[in-house]
Parts: structure tokens; sequence; C-alpha cells
């Protein structure tokens, strides 16, 4: 396939992602794109990979281009179809197979769709991977091998799935009533039985999965979705304890406490730092460069090692392996367990069960163990549109100007995270979308929305940056 700006586009730092369209992402464009990753396999030794797809409405018909461009090129395939990420992740030790191609472009909005394309067991894309492939689908086409890959149908993943979140959960006296929000995708297939496993009482909502999502697109970061999930908690005949949301491909989680309250990643990241170092004391926590400095607080408060990192699935998954770490987590919702409790990939579904076993071992409800932690004023995600071609140049311009005016405040591992008296503000590039991130912190309302000003003085002298900021204070 020859380049082009609108296929180039796709190729981003931790996946592949792009519109459903005639220029981009299509049952030919798939096939070739898998193609490309079926070289990229078969480079390494790996021929066994599993393919899953999401609820979309392109989603079947993507996997089964996907199915085609493996198996015509000797890899075979183990096929479990509608599912969610984590459940690709799990199959992949479930069958002993290093590939895996999940067809999804999890949180992005309807019209969307891509690739989490796995190098290993919790393992995927990161960027020299992703570059690697776009080499290999620019090249010319290799021919199909004449030994055709197997194509093998597993059925049987949901159970196995199920019992081994359930199987690793204790819970406690207390069964937490909980409001579970899929937003109509996947997550839904499996959200209701394990929590009622966990002898929780479940109020579900949108929990049918629905291609049309008739409601609102299901990301846990959209303070617009929330809406209805904290109506349902905090209704007098309802009460729940929770209300947990999951995103369309079931690896981000949203948290609402039992007023209705948003609860940020971060947050649950905290405290699911502390209970994990109360048991296991001195263990390593990676997050990245969005969440608050409450996490790194309460991690070196309770003798565990904090480790700031790059925001990415990828990045993370990839630090948390070099470093043994045991927890490790995002403040867009990606969280992921390993070491002893997990298997070190992002999983919407145990995270939610993690946190509703925290809960079901006290009395605490869970605005009372929030205000337990340290305490700052953050905004929400804040995205300002700035095209794909130029995000990047245009973070790197800001990075060097910032550095310049805060000289020896600022920390540019993804970015520009600057440190200020009272609190700290980040600017960074989505991996994901025509788009930069900004996000502000500090001890009171007055200083958060000093540092907004400053950020937002920066970013004026840009043209490429969207003056229209989303999701904004």
């Amino acid at each position: 396939m020859k380049n082009n700006t609108a296929f180039d586009s796709m190729f981003r730092e931790c996946d592949i992602r792009g519109r459903v369209s005639a220029d981009e992402l299509n049952e030919e464009s798939v096939f070739h794109i898998v193609t490309a990753y079926s070289h990229f396999l078969l480079a390494r030794g790996i021929n066994r990979a599993l393919v899953g797809y999401d609820n979309r409405k392109c989603s079947l018909g993507f996997a089964d281009a996907a199915v085609k461009a493996l198996t015509s090129h000797g890899v075979d395939v183990y096929y479990i179809g509608l599912c969610v990420t984590p459940t690709v992740y799990y199959a992949q030790y479930l069958y002993e197979c290093e590939g895996a191609c999940m067809i999804t472009a999890s949180h992005n909005p309807d019209g969307w769709s891509g690739f989490k394309l796995a190098k290993g067991y919790s393992k995927t894309l990161e960027p020299d991977d992703v570059r690697e492939i776009y080499d290999y689908a620019i090249s010319p086409a290799a021919e199909a091998t004449s030994v055709p890959g197997n194509f093998v149908v597993k059925d049987d993943i949901w159970e196995s799935y199920i019992s081994a979140i359930v199987s690793r959960i204790s819970m406690g006296e207390h069964k937490p009533r909980l409001v579970l929000d899929a937003g109509n995708g996947g997550a839904g297939l499996f959200a209701y039985e394990i929590f009622q496993r966990l002898g929780c009482t479940t109020f579900q909502l949108n929990c049918d999965p629905d291609m049309d999502y008739p409601h609102y697109f299901p990301n846990p970061s959209d303070i617009a979705s929330r809406k209805r999930l904290k109506e349902l908690v905090t209704h007098p005949y309802i009460k729940a304890d929770m209300g947990l949301s999951f995103d369309g491909d079931g690896d981000r989680l949203g948290v609402v406490d039992e007023n209705g309250a948003d609860v940020y990643s971060d947050m649950v990241l905290a405290l699911l730092s502390k209970q994990l170092l109360g048991k296991r004391p001195g263990a390593t926590v990676v997050y990245d460069v969005k969440c608050s400095q409450a996490v790194w607080d309460v991690v070196t408060q309770c003798g565990g090692v904090p480790v700031m990192w790059k925001t990415g699935h990828s990045h993370i998954k990839a630090k948390m392996h070099e470093l043994g770490a045991e927890l490790a987590g995002e403040r867009s919702g990606h969280i992921f367990f390993g070491g002893n409790e997990y298997y070190g990939f992002d999983d919407a579904l145990f995270v939610g069960a993690k946190l509703v076993e925290y809960l079901s071992h006290g009395h605490d409800t869970m605005s009372e163990q929030i205000n337990k932690l340290p305490q700052y004023v953050t905004s929400p995600e804040i995205k300002a549109h700035c095209a794909d071609d130029v995000k990047y140049a245009v973070v790197d311009a800001i990075v060097k100007e910032m550095k310049a005016e805060f000289p020896g405040k600022v920390n540019d591992v993804n970015g520009a995270r600057i440190r200020f008296e009272h609190g700290w503000g980040l600017l960074r590039a989505s991996s994901n979308l025509p788009e930069l991130v900004l996000i502000f912190e500090a001890d009171t309302v007055d200083h958060m929305l000093e540092i907004r000003e400053i950020f937002r003085r920066a970013t004026e002298k840009h043209i490429a940056i969207s003056m229209v900021w989303e999701n904004d204070v």
C-alpha cells in the first residue's frame, strides 16, 4: 500500500487507530495492516495469535479481515469473538498465544476503529514496534504463505475469564451495593456476573451491548456520560455505595462515590496502593504524568516506591515489567496489577473488583476513604484541538519555552509537567486523538486557576492550538 497522510496518521504511539472510511480504516486496509502485523510476529518466531473485537458496527467485518490476513500468512488464529480487551490479554495465557489482535478504538468516539496488538504476554506495541509495522505496511506486499495458518474458534473463554477474576478476590463482611454502567459497550457482558458472584447487590445501567450507543459513548473520562450513573447511585430506592463505569473495550474504569461525586482514577490508584502496600511494604507503584501529587504522597507514606512515567498503556506496562512493579496506573482509568495479584495488564473489571474488595473489609464509605487521602483541587482532563501532524512539534516548542521561563521546574518525560509552589500543571499531546491534554492541580481553587492561566497564556502563542478548551473548569 502506498503511504499517504490519512494512512500515516493512523499509526500512533502505542497502537493503530483511525476513522472508519474509504481513506483510513475499511476491510481492505485492515487486511493490509494485519498482514504487516503477521510479518512482525513471524519475525519474532510467533506463529499463533488471538483475535477478538468490540461491539462497534464495523468490528465483526474488520475481525474477519484480520483473521484472513493472519491465516493467509501462516499464523494460527484463536478466535474468541465479541469481548473486551482484557479478555484477549487473559486468553493469551490460557491458550499460550504471544500474539493478539483486538479490534477496537477503545474510548475513541463512534466512527473510529483500530487495533491493540500484542508482542508477548501482557505486552503491547511500543513506539518502535508501531514504526516497524508501519514499515511493513508501506513495503510491497509479501505473498501469502502456501501453508496457511489454522483457524480455531474458542467459545469457552467467558466463564474462565470471570472465574479468573472472582477467584482472586477475598471479600470481607460488607458487600457493597453497586450501580454498573457499561455504556452499552462490551463490559456489560461480564460486569453483572462478576459482581453478583462477589456477593454485591448490583443495579445495571446500559449493560446490554448496543452498536448504536443510544445514550452516550462509553468513556469514563467524559463528565457528561456520568450524569445518569450519579442519579442512580444517589436514588433514594437504591442508595448505592459506589458506581462503576467502563469504557467500550473494558480496560478503563470510572468511579463515583455514594454521594455521586467523581472519584478520579488516580485517587483509585492511591487507595489501591494503600491496599497493596499494607500487604507488601516496599512495593513499586508506577503512575503517569497526569496523576495527582496525592499518589506520590500515599505511596511514600505507606513505604512504597513511586515512579512517575509516560502516559500510554503500553508505556506504563513496559515500565511496570522493567521495574517488576506490582501496581501501576494512569489517570485516564487504565490500572494494572502484576506480581502475585494479577497478570500485569489493564483490566477495569478486575480493578473494580479489587476496589470493591477494599471497601468490603472496612466500615468507611468511599467518600470517607477519599477524604483520608491528601487533598488537592484538581481539574478534569481538558482537551484543546491540535492537528496530529503538528501536535508533537507544538508541545516540544512549549516545553522549550517553559524550561526557559521556569528553570528546574519542568519534568519533560511526557510533555511539560511544571511544578509550582502551590501545585502543578501539565500539557502533553494525546497519543490517540488530534488534541492536547491539560491538567492543573493545586492546594486551593484560586491557585489551580492561577496555574491554568499560566498555561492559557503559553498556548495562546501557538495558533495551531484551539482556544476552545473542552471539558474545561
